[in-house]
């Protein structure tokens, strides 16, 4: 019942930025943003709960921000000072049943999108 489509991946060198969006339609009480690199577990990154409450990965504290523009039906995700180690496909998610949990974990995120690739080179 909530569709996801993610936008605004490409190629940046180290130190560089990326503003990635998550365009959403349907009830979305919490949503998030998780990454894979091939060959690893995927990750969470960002999670932004129903009462705009947000975590963040260890990894990316201090350089990414997770945020959301409810008129807009469109959840962000800046990244700054972006390393090697942060390329990987990204992906929105979203939970419709846990609108406060602030884990990090992928199981209760039902809904995907397809994923937009961030590559960041020395």
């Amino acid at each position: 019942q909530v569709q996801l489509m993610e936008s605004g991946g490409g190629s940046v060198q180290a130190g560089g930025s990326l503003r990635l969006s998550c365009s959403y339609a349907g009830v979305a009480f919490r949503m998030g943003w998780f990454r894979q690199a091939p060959g690893k577990e995927r990750e969470g990154v960002a999670v932004y709960t129903a009462i705009a409450q947000t975590n963040y990965a260890n990894s990316v504290k201090g350089r990414f921000t997770i945020s959301k523009d409810s008129a807009k039906m469109t959840l962000y995700l800046q990244m700054n000072s972006l390393l090697p180690e942060d390329t990987a496909m990204y992906y929105c998610a979203a939970d419709d049943r846990s609108p406060g949990a602030l884990g990090l974990e992928d199981d209760l995120f039902t809904y995907w999108g397809q994923g937009t690739q961030v590559t960041v080179s020395s």
